[in-house]
Protein backbone atom coordinates (compact mmCIF):
# COMPACT_ATOMS: atom_id res chain seq x y z
CA UNK A 1 0.00 0.00 0.00
CA UNK A 2 1.67 3.58 -1.03
CA UNK A 3 1.77 6.06 1.33
CA UNK A 4 -1.14 8.01 -0.50
CA UNK A 5 -2.96 5.25 -0.04
CA UNK A 6 -2.35 4.90 3.62
CA UNK A 7 -2.85 8.89 3.85
CA UNK A 8 -6.40 8.45 2.53
CA UNK A 9 -7.91 5.96 4.53
CA UNK A 10 -6.46 7.90 7.93
CA UNK A 11 -8.21 11.33 6.52
CA UNK A 12 -11.36 9.01 5.45
CA UNK A 13 -11.38 7.99 9.49
CA UNK A 14 -10.44 11.32 10.84
CA UNK A 15 -13.13 13.20 9.00
CA UNK A 16 -15.94 10.49 9.51
CA UNK A 17 -17.74 12.70 11.59
CA UNK A 18 -16.86 16.33 10.33
CA UNK A 19 -19.13 19.26 9.12
CA UNK A 20 -20.80 18.45 5.40
CA UNK A 21 -18.63 21.21 3.79
CA UNK A 22 -15.30 19.87 5.21
CA UNK A 23 -15.75 15.95 5.09
CA UNK A 24 -13.95 13.55 3.55
CA UNK A 25 -16.05 14.26 0.25
CA UNK A 26 -14.47 17.90 0.20
CA UNK A 27 -11.10 15.97 0.51
CA UNK A 28 -11.64 14.00 -2.21
CA UNK A 29 -12.50 16.82 -4.65
CA UNK A 30 -9.54 18.80 -3.51
CA UNK A 31 -7.79 15.69 -4.33
CA UNK A 32 -9.12 15.35 -7.51
CA UNK A 33 -8.70 19.22 -8.62
CA UNK A 34 -5.14 18.81 -7.33
CA UNK A 35 -4.01 16.07 -9.62
CA UNK A 36 -5.87 17.95 -12.43
CA UNK A 37 -4.01 20.83 -11.99
CA UNK A 38 -0.16 18.92 -11.43
CA UNK A 39 -0.74 17.04 -14.95
CA UNK A 40 -0.41 20.84 -16.00
CA UNK A 41 2.41 22.07 -14.18
CA UNK A 42 5.93 20.98 -12.62
CA UNK A 43 5.64 19.56 -9.55
CA UNK A 44 6.36 17.04 -6.91
CA UNK A 45 2.98 15.35 -7.35
CA UNK A 46 3.40 13.09 -3.80
CA UNK A 47 3.97 16.75 -2.03
CA UNK A 48 0.60 18.06 -4.31
CA UNK A 49 -1.07 14.70 -3.11
CA UNK A 50 -0.50 14.90 0.56
CA UNK A 51 -0.82 17.95 0.66
CA UNK A 52 -4.10 18.23 -0.86
CA UNK A 53 -5.58 15.62 1.32
CA UNK A 54 -4.13 16.52 4.47
CA UNK A 55 -5.06 20.37 4.32
CA UNK A 56 -7.69 20.23 6.53
CA UNK A 57 -7.50 16.89 8.54
CA UNK A 58 -8.16 19.63 11.81
CA UNK A 59 -9.27 22.85 10.33
CA UNK A 60 -9.04 25.10 12.70
CA UNK A 61 -12.71 26.42 12.70
CA UNK A 62 -13.89 23.24 14.42
CA UNK A 63 -10.70 23.41 16.98
CA UNK A 64 -11.65 26.70 18.97
CA UNK A 65 -9.30 28.15 16.26
CA UNK A 66 -6.32 26.11 17.33
CA UNK A 67 -3.95 26.55 14.19
CA UNK A 68 -1.42 24.12 15.38
CA UNK A 69 -3.82 21.30 15.64
CA UNK A 70 -4.06 20.48 11.36
CA UNK A 71 -0.36 20.61 10.87
CA UNK A 72 0.64 18.59 14.81
CA UNK A 73 -2.17 16.06 13.50
CA UNK A 74 -0.40 15.42 10.22
CA UNK A 75 3.18 15.66 11.34
CA UNK A 76 2.30 12.62 13.51
CA UNK A 77 0.62 10.58 10.83
CA UNK A 78 3.31 11.20 8.23
CA UNK A 79 6.15 10.63 10.82
CA UNK A 80 4.24 6.84 11.46
CA UNK A 81 4.86 6.40 8.28
CA UNK A 82 8.46 6.86 8.05
CA UNK A 83 8.03 10.00 5.85
CA UNK A 84 10.81 11.74 4.52
CA UNK A 85 11.34 15.02 6.88
CA UNK A 86 11.50 17.35 3.51
CA UNK A 87 8.44 15.94 2.14
CA UNK A 88 6.82 16.13 5.78
CA UNK A 89 7.88 19.60 6.03
CA UNK A 90 6.71 20.75 2.82
CA UNK A 91 3.11 18.91 3.54
CA UNK A 92 3.15 21.32 7.02
CA UNK A 93 4.00 24.15 5.06
CA UNK A 94 1.13 23.57 2.81
CA UNK A 95 -1.38 23.46 5.44
CA UNK A 96 -0.44 26.22 7.18
CA UNK A 97 -0.38 28.40 4.25
CA UNK A 98 -3.29 27.13 2.08
CA UNK A 99 -6.62 28.92 4.05
CA UNK A 100 -7.77 32.34 2.69
CA UNK A 101 -8.04 33.73 5.93
CA UNK A 102 -9.88 36.80 4.72
CA UNK A 103 -7.96 37.47 1.87
CA UNK A 104 -5.34 39.47 3.90
CA UNK A 105 -3.31 36.96 5.07
CA UNK A 106 0.55 37.16 4.39
CA UNK A 107 2.00 33.26 3.28
CA UNK A 108 5.01 32.81 4.88
CA UNK A 109 6.26 30.14 2.36
CA UNK A 110 5.80 29.37 -1.15
CA UNK A 111 6.27 26.82 -3.80
CA UNK A 112 4.53 25.43 -7.08
CA UNK A 113 3.44 22.54 -4.69
CA UNK A 114 1.47 24.72 -2.53
CA UNK A 115 -0.19 27.16 -5.54
CA UNK A 116 -1.64 23.67 -6.52
CA UNK A 117 -2.74 22.30 -3.48
CA UNK A 118 -4.40 25.97 -2.76
CA UNK A 119 -5.87 26.48 -6.36
CA UNK A 120 -7.47 22.83 -6.10
CA UNK A 121 -9.27 23.82 -2.29
CA UNK A 122 -10.64 27.44 -3.46
CA UNK A 123 -12.21 25.33 -6.71
CA UNK A 124 -13.99 23.85 -4.00
CA UNK A 125 -15.34 27.31 -2.91
CA UNK A 126 -16.48 27.99 -6.37
CA UNK A 127 -19.46 26.96 -8.59
CA UNK A 128 -22.52 25.06 -7.79
CA UNK A 129 -20.32 22.92 -4.60
CA UNK A 130 -19.21 25.75 -3.61
CA UNK A 131 -22.72 27.57 -3.30
CA UNK A 132 -23.58 24.33 -1.33
CA UNK A 133 -21.06 23.97 0.78
CA UNK A 134 -21.45 27.91 2.40
CA UNK A 135 -25.15 27.48 2.93
CA UNK A 136 -24.09 24.09 4.73
CA UNK A 137 -21.65 25.76 6.57
CA UNK A 138 -24.14 28.85 7.60
CA UNK A 139 -26.83 26.25 8.49
CA UNK A 140 -24.05 24.78 10.57
CA UNK A 141 -23.41 28.19 12.36
CA UNK A 142 -27.47 28.68 12.81
CA UNK A 143 -26.52 32.00 10.58
CA UNK A 144 -28.96 33.58 8.51
CA UNK A 145 -28.97 33.39 4.77
CA UNK A 146 -29.31 37.07 4.10
CA UNK A 147 -30.41 39.97 5.73
CA UNK A 148 -30.29 43.30 3.55
CA UNK A 149 -29.46 45.57 6.79
CA UNK A 150 -26.20 43.73 7.01
CA UNK A 151 -23.58 44.54 4.46
CA UNK A 152 -20.59 42.52 3.88
CA UNK A 153 -17.37 43.70 5.61
CA UNK A 154 -14.48 43.83 2.83
CA UNK A 155 -11.23 43.85 4.06
CA UNK A 156 -10.91 42.07 7.42
CA UNK A 157 -8.09 41.56 9.15
CA UNK A 158 -7.37 37.36 9.94
CA UNK A 159 -9.13 38.02 13.11
CA UNK A 160 -12.11 39.81 12.00
CA UNK A 161 -12.79 37.23 9.45
CA UNK A 162 -12.29 34.13 12.10
CA UNK A 163 -15.10 35.79 14.13
CA UNK A 164 -17.27 36.67 11.58
CA UNK A 165 -21.10 35.54 12.09
CA UNK A 166 -22.43 37.67 9.26
CA UNK A 167 -25.57 36.38 6.87
CA UNK A 168 -24.25 33.63 4.33
CA UNK A 169 -24.93 35.20 1.46
CA UNK A 170 -22.27 38.05 2.31
CA UNK A 171 -19.72 35.51 2.54
CA UNK A 172 -19.86 35.58 -1.23
CA UNK A 173 -18.70 39.03 -1.22
CA UNK A 174 -16.08 38.28 1.45
CA UNK A 175 -14.44 35.61 0.31
CA UNK A 176 -15.94 33.34 -2.74
CA UNK A 177 -16.12 36.20 -5.48
CA UNK A 178 -12.66 37.30 -4.52
CA UNK A 179 -11.47 33.38 -5.27
CA UNK A 180 -11.49 33.87 -9.37
CA UNK A 181 -8.59 37.02 -9.05
CA UNK A 182 -6.40 35.18 -6.76
CA UNK A 183 -6.07 31.79 -8.33
CA UNK A 184 -1.88 30.82 -9.03
CA UNK A 185 -2.15 28.19 -12.07
CA UNK A 186 -3.39 28.65 -15.70
CA UNK A 187 -5.55 25.69 -14.89
CA UNK A 188 -7.33 27.04 -11.86
CA UNK A 189 -7.76 30.58 -13.20
CA UNK A 190 -9.52 28.65 -16.54
CA UNK A 191 -12.00 26.18 -13.82
CA UNK A 192 -12.46 29.15 -11.75
CA UNK A 193 -13.47 31.49 -14.19
CA UNK A 194 -16.83 29.21 -15.31
CA UNK A 195 -17.39 28.46 -11.62
CA UNK A 196 -17.51 32.46 -10.64
CA UNK A 197 -19.96 33.03 -13.68
CA UNK A 198 -22.41 30.45 -11.98
CA UNK A 199 -22.04 32.06 -9.18
CA UNK A 200 -23.00 35.37 -10.02
CA UNK A 201 -25.71 33.79 -11.67
CA UNK A 202 -27.07 32.10 -8.73
CA UNK A 203 -26.64 35.35 -6.40
CA UNK A 204 -29.45 37.10 -9.73
CA UNK A 205 -31.75 34.80 -9.59
CA UNK A 206 -31.50 34.63 -5.87
CA UNK A 207 -32.00 38.76 -5.43
CA UNK A 208 -34.88 38.35 -7.90
CA UNK A 209 -37.05 35.65 -5.61
CA UNK A 210 -36.11 37.74 -2.58
CA UNK A 211 -37.52 40.91 -4.06
CA UNK A 212 -40.54 38.87 -5.94
CA UNK A 213 -39.22 39.36 -8.99
CA UNK A 214 -39.50 35.46 -10.45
Amino acid sequence: MTIIDKTILFVKEQLQDAEGGHDWFHIERVFKNAVLIAQEEVCDVTVVKLGALLHDIADSKFHNGDEEIGPKTARKFLESENVSEEIIEHVIQIIKNISFKGGNFEKTFSSKELEIAQDADRLDALGAIGIARTFNYGGFKNRALYNPTISPKLNMTKEEYKKSDSPTLNHFYEKLLLLKDKMNTVTGKKLAQERHRFMETFLSQFYAEWEGEK
